[in-house]
């Protein structure tokens, strides 16, 4: 279901949001009457709806939640690209802070951060005849989420932030210093959340489906404390979702990357995007900032990463290490979720491999017509269009929505939170094990009891090494597992896999690892036949991490650099 009336009026909002906030009385002394301007807008509870649309539709931005992301795909371990393709310089890390992704970025959580600043500081001088004490509540709580939201991405893409909790009045307000996060989480994100989690309901009517709920502020304010390692916090906060009741995970992993069940049972927070929406405007222009709105409210991800000879670019590959692991998705036969697929369902929703299957852009994979370039094992099937038409829509114009907090990120979260409060693995194998049998895969407490209490450690290359090696279950091997297998398979490509390995301090071991396994492909692999079983890779052995594994330092590597526009105009950072 489209939903917030597919934004129509986004356009309309975001002039007079710039007309509001730009103060000029240029060009006429004579006012429009029929002009939205500062003394006409704000007047009513529709017109807030109407700008808190505005902030919702910065989510739509490609750096955001669209095909920017593929940039940061490929920092961590789950991916791979070529030379010529844009984010080959962030596979390297090789980037410089005059990367045009580092600046996008910037910019556009910061439109999302003015116009959610924009509504909350008029919410502080409307008077009650414009809003009653409930709507009130509920235009600020959603803002204050919102705001929270694009600054958690801040932060933890530039290490910190510039702190505006209002609408500037001066270049100089403007200018401001580089916080903390902690600082930024201190003054702005969970005050933020907390006043979203008191004043937003459960779930909104059909109408307005997919503004953000008291679920997604709970979840990102448990994610907050998790990622500051605040254990105890974060894991009570995720308990509060998982104990209401309010979501499940669903039945097909499918529906949570495809269109046909969107904001579903599963879906905590998502980004709405459409097929069909304004159908003569290109998907890469996504915000309606010109008269008239250019915005076509569709997303161009699917363009980077379906396939090329299927209309698209596959900028980002998956990496060897997630294909196998996808491959050693071991299906368990007695779990009624499957049907006749040999492979995880997991797998079949995320990648397309040379021997794959089912259905791929509708042919079966023997009559696949794309070519499988030299050093290719898999391609991506999540967020493209693989599953109901033959060819990535044409200019960019996909309807995928976006999901940015989903219930099994939270089952696995919740998981890794209470194995580090108080190393209660076994309550832990419990949360992951319910991911696992959606995905139609034995679970951890299977293996276990087939193997005297031992797990195979799934992120070990079998093909490499000869085998998984088995473990005894503790604190320390889930936690493992969680890290290495869990959260990368189930929510690879969903924008968590690089800021994961940051906060848990093992890039530079993973890298080394996966770099390890390159080069004995590339010593073992018939590079004049098809490969070896089971990622058959053809030609050449791709060297995704040969540089990254080199040139990987934290403290250069961890968070992008401020782009270089920034440094260079805010005199409080280039000092």
């Amino acid at each position: 279901m489209k939903s917030m009336n597919k934004i129509i009026t986004k356009s309309l909002v975001l002039l007079a949001l710039i007309i509001a906030s730009c103060n000029e009385s240029t060009f006429l002394d004579e006012e429009n009457p029929n002009a939205l301007t500062e003394t006409n807008f704000w007047k009513n509870e529709g017109h807030f709806n109407a700008a808190l649309a505005a902030v919702y539709g910065a989510l739509q931005y490609r750096s955001v939640s669209g095909a920017e992301l593929v940039q940061e795909f490929v920092l961590g371990d789950i991916a791979g690209t070529e030379s010529w393709y844009r984010p080959y310089p962030f596979r390297n890390l090789t980037y410089t802070n005059g990367q045009i992704h580092l600046t996008n970025k910037w910019e556009e959580l910061y439109v999302g951060i003015f116009r959610a600043n924009t509504i909350i500081s008029q919410l502080e001088v409307v008077d009650e005849e414009t809003l009653d004490d409930e709507a009130r509540a509920q235009i600020e709580g959603q803002a204050r989420f919102l705001r929270a939201f694009f600054y958690f991405q801040v932060v933890h893409t530039y290490g910190g932030a510039m702190i505006h909790d209002g609408v500037a009045q001066s270049i100089e307000e403007l200018s401001k210093p580089i916080s903390s996060i902690e600082e930024v989480n201190t003054q702005i994100i969970i005050p933020d959340l907390e006043f979203a989690m008191n004043n937003l309901p459960e779930s909104w009517e059909a109408n307005d489906v997919g503004r953000a709920t008291w679920g997604a502020a709970t979840s990102l304010l448990g994610k907050t404390y998790l990622y500051d390692e605040q254990w105890g916090q974060a894991a009570n906060l995720f308990k509060e979702v998982i104990d209401s009741g309010i979501y499940s995970l669903t039945r097909n992993i499918e529906d949570n990357f495809w269109h046909e069940n969107e904001f579903n049972e599963e879906s905590i927070f998502e980004v709405n995007y459409s097929f069909d929406i304004k159908p003569g405007n290109s998907g890469f222009a996504e915000d309606d900032t010109t008269v008239g709105g250019a915005g076509a409210e569709s997303t161009t991800l699917s363009t980077e990463v379906g396939h090329l000879q299927y209309g698209a670019f596959n900028t980002v590959i998956a990496s060897y290490n997630l294909h196998e692991m996808l491959v050693y998705d071991e299906v368990d036969p007695n779990n009624p979720i499957n049907d006749t697929n040999l492979e995880s369902r997991r797998m079949n929703a995320t990648i397309a491999p040379r021997n794959g299957e089912g259905d791929w852009y509708l042919a079966p994979f023997a009559e696949a017509k794309a070519s499988w370039g030299g050093g290719q094992s898999a391609y991506l099937k999540k967020h493209s269009n693989w599953y109901h038409l033959d060819a990535e829509p044409p200019r960019g114009r996909s309807g995928i929505n976006f999901r940015h907090i989903r219930y099994a990120d939270i089952l696995l979260m919740y998981a890794e939170a209470i194995i580090n409060d108080s190393g209660d693995f076994m309550t832990a194998i419990e949360y992951i094990d319910m991911v696992r049998s959606r995905a139609g895969v034995y679970t951890l407490q299977q293996y276990m009891d087939m193997n005297g209490g031992m797990f195979p450690q799934l992120h070990v290359s079998k093909q490499v090494h000869g085998n998984h090696p088995l473990v005894a279950a503790n604190a320390q091997t889930v936690l493992t597992h969680i890290q290495r297998v869990e959260r990368a398979i189930e929510l690879c490509f969903e924008g968590h896999r690089y800021k994961d390995l940051v906060r848990w301090g093992i890039v530079k071991e993973v890298f080394d690892e996966l770099r390890a396994d390159e080069i004995w492909r590339e010593a073992n692999l018939d590079v004049t036949g098809q490969g070896e079983a089971p990622l058959f890779i053809s030609g050449r052995v791709r060297p995704d991490f040969i540089q990254s594994s080199q040139n990987y330092r934290s403290a250069q590597h961890d968070y992008f650099p401020i782009p270089t526009g920034e440094v260079l105009n805010n005199p409080n950072l280039n000092n």
